[in-house]
Order: structure tokens, then C-alpha cells, then sequence
């Protein structure tokens, strides 16, 4: 008896779910698959955007060329976009993505996805509301970067926790692994806050460090302060 059928890679990436199945169909010979490994680089800052790239497996990060070291902008996981605004403005990608781990990605020529959007213009408002869902994360991810060094980190570690965590014992378990200089700059701070706050985390244990990257024991406890600086 036959399996059931392959899954397209469409239908892991939340802004296309809302197409109808012939508009998907449209999309489908323009599609394909990329395998990276950790540390390729999938585009460079600078480079002109001729295609939309969205994470179908693994993780990959956004980096931004500053003077005497590169900076974190943010971490993306299975089904984000990456560097697709610069796609839609046909623009240069203003930072390099990177994978943290082996990461397979979906990759669409701008030219051809913007040739089916043109000629089916009734995708646009399905495509436009997932846009507005990422770019509400994306307001979220700046609301995350005002108030103490501690609140930013202890958001950082709830949003990889919501994005990546897999629930082990009543602990969660976020497979990431980042230096202290990747937390320092995903929560604006210097690579010695974030030594001072994880250290310290580690003895009270609130959030443990491990080769593979951190498990967070107690999750309502992390929540809490959180809630006591934004309440």
C-alpha cells in the first residue's frame, strides 16, 4: 500500500499556508530545496536579494558587520522567513545569514515568486497577512531589547524557549548553543553582563548551560522575572 504523500515545502512556512492549493501549485516549480551546513554562509550583507529564503530545518542567525566583531541580530527557526524584505523592496540584504547547525532552507527566485504575485494579485492580501504576523514578532523582538540587561536576557531565553524548547521532566531543554558574546548581543549588552548574569543563574539554577546549549529547570520562575519588572 502507497504512503501517504510527500509533505511540500510550502506548508512548513506559515506565510504560504494561507494560499489556497492552486496558488501553491503556482509557486511549486519555483521552489527548491538548499542544504547548508553550520557556518556556510547563505547570503552576505551587501549581496543584492534575488531570492527569498525561508527555514524549513535548523537554525540560522543574522549578522551584522560592526567595527572589530560581528553582531547577532537575531536567531531564526523552522518556517521564518530570512531576508525576505529585502526580496520585496529589491534591496541589498543589510546583514549575512549564517546556520547555526546543518539547516535545510526553502529557496524562491524573487523574479519568479514576484512574476506568479503579479499575475495573481489575489494572493497579495493572503500574502500581506503573514507578512503583518511577522512583522508583530518583530515589534516584539524590539519591545524585548528596553528595560534592565536582566529582563532582556530572561526575555531571550523565554522566546528560544517558545521558538525551540522540547519539554524533558517538567524542564525545558532549548538546543542552541550561544557564547555569552551571542547572548551579550542579542540582549544589548557586553559579553561581561552576560557572563555576570549566567553565571549566576547557573548557582541559583534558574537557567543551566550545557555543551548543547541550556536548560531552563524552571520556567514559571524565569516568567516571574520577567512579570516583576513589566508589571
Amino acid at each position: 500500500m502507497p504512503g501517504p504523500p510527500p509533505i511540500s515545502p510550502l506548508e512548513t512556512v506559515p506565510l504560504f499556508r494561507c494560499l489556497t492549493p492552486s496558488e501553491k501549485d503556482l509557486l511549486a516549480p519555483y521552489c527548491r530545496l538548499r542544504a547548508y551546513e553550520k557556518g556556510e554562509v547563505i547570503f552576505t550583507e551587501g549581496e543584492l536579494a534575488r531570492n527569498l529564503y525561508f527555514i524549513v530545518l535548523g537554525r540560522v542567525k543574522v549578522v551584522k558587520s560592526a567595527p572589530g566583531r560581528d553582531v547577532i541580530i537575531e536567531i531564526f527557526g523552522p518556517g521564518e522567513p530570512v531576508g525576505v524584505l529585502a526580496a520585496f523592496e529589491e534591496k541589498s540584504f543589510p546583514a549575512s545569514a549564517v546556520p547555526l547547525e546543518s539547516s535545510s532552507l526553502l529557496e524562491i527566485p524573487a523574479a519568479g515568486f514576484f512574476s506568479v504575485v503579479d499575475a495573481h494579485p489575489e494572493m497579495t492580501r493572503r500574502l500581506l497577512k503573514g507578512l503583518i504576523l511577522r512583522q508583530v514578532e518583530l515589534a516584539r523582538r524590539l519591545a524585548d531589547l528596553t528595560g534592565s540587561v536582566e529582563y532582556r536576557v530572561a526575555r531571550l531565553f523565554l522566546t528560544l524557549a517558545e521558538r525551540t524548547g522540547v519539554s524533558a521532566g517538567g524542564s525545558i531543554e532549548i538546543p542552541v548553543s550561544l557564547t555569552r558574546q551571542d547572548i551579550a548581543d542579542l540582549a544589548a549588552t557586553t559579553v561581561e553582563t552576560s557572563i555576570r548574569i549566567m553565571s549566576r543563574w547557573g548557582r541559583e539554577g534558574l537557567v543551566i548551560t550545557h555543551p548543547k546549549g541550556f536548560t531552563i529547570p524552571d520556567v514559571d520562575g524565569l516568567k516571574k522575572r520577567v512579570t516583576a519588572e513589566s508589571g
